[in-house]
């Protein structure tokens, strides 16, 4: 019975709040894990050169402040999450835990899902589900994303491409958005961000993968669930983030947004502006001007005009 008990999943469920990047929330810890929520906007981990706090900063200001941290027990990276995606993401709290983590990841991890609000294009290849395994780059700005056979880098040379694997299923289609979960088969710098954009789907608010909108001022991806067998104990278990709820229904609703009817301060001030770069333009030709407007031209102008 006892076994029968640890072996049932350990879950963690919790409504997401609106995100603070320098707040994290920890959802287990024992000596060897610490599973986190991540806000969005919040780095992973330090890059070389960089002050600025991270996931696993913060989580080790909070376990001092526990008295749980030194100089060997402390956060140590095995995997990570882009800066502007949310949710659930683990750190081993000592070297061993490390090593041993990153040695087994694809044995241990059972099941990793993310939940990612995306543009809907007008036609599209990608059927309801199935998986997406274009091969990535990074460009000169270290942003992954799926080269085509035409593209070089600077240098003329084409760009080192790696294998990579994403499975994924549409689970709300929208008028303009749709909402999919999606799991990996490798992990990938921006390896969903870039699959779904070359395939007509930028996520809401990537910029950088040409995304046209950004209604909840952030990137709409989260790390909803991280289910594995603990690399010490054995023990299954699984952690999940729900998104927000406002995603789905933003979804099923669409963004239509209405236009805004004009002023009649605005409308005067566009004729005024249209005036202006008429004088300005290549348009002189098109009708008489007077004394004036040639005297704002120089000489050439002038001529041109009178001709």
């Amino acid at each position: 019975m006892q076994n029968e008990k640890q072996a049932v999943q350990r879950q963690h469920k919790a409504e997401h709040k609106s995100h603070n990047p320098e707040r994290i929330e920890i959802l287990y810890q024992d000596q060897y894990i610490a599973v986190i929520d991540k806000p969005a906007g919040l780095l992973s981990v330090p890059y070389p050169g960089s002050k600025t706090k991270t996931a696993q900063s913060v989580l080790e200001e909070l376990l001092r402040k526990h008295g749980a941290a030194n100089t060997r027990h402390r956060p140590f990276a095995v995997h990570r999450l882009d800066r502007d995606t949310s949710g659930v993401m683990m750190f081993a709290l000592t070297e061993q835990a490390q090593t041993k983590i990153m040695e087994t990841w694809h044995k241990m991890v059972t099941e990793r899902l993310y939940i990612a609000v995306a543009e809907k294009p007008r036609q599209t290849d990608l059927a309801d589900e199935g998986t997406i395994s274009d091969k990535l780059a990074q460009n000169a700005h270290n942003v992954g994303f799926v080269p085509k056979e035409s593209d070089t880098g600077k240098d003329g040379k084409t760009f080192k491409t790696e294998a990579a694997r994403t499975h994924y299923k549409m689970l709300e289609k929208g008028e303009t958005h749709v909402l999919f979960e999606l799991s990996l088969d490798t992990g990938k710098k921006n390896q969903i961000r870039a699959h779904l954009a070359f395939h007509g789907f930028p996520l809401e608010g990537d910029k950088e993968h040409r995304a046209k909108t950004d209604h909840f001022n952030r990137l709409c991806l989260h790390a909803r669930t991280l289910e594995f067998d603990h690399p010490f104990t054995g023990e299954h278990m699984k952690f999940e983030v729900p998104e927000p709820k406002t995603w789905r229904d933003f979804v099923k609703k669409g963004d239509f947004q209405p236009k805004k009817h004009e002023t009649s301060a605005g409308a005067k001030q566009k004729k005024a502006a249209r005036s202006r770069n008429s004088i300005k333009g290549v348009d002189l030709g098109e009708k008489r001007l007077s004394r004036k407007d040639l005297a704002h031209m120089d000489f050439i102008e002038r001529g041109k005009h009178r001709r």
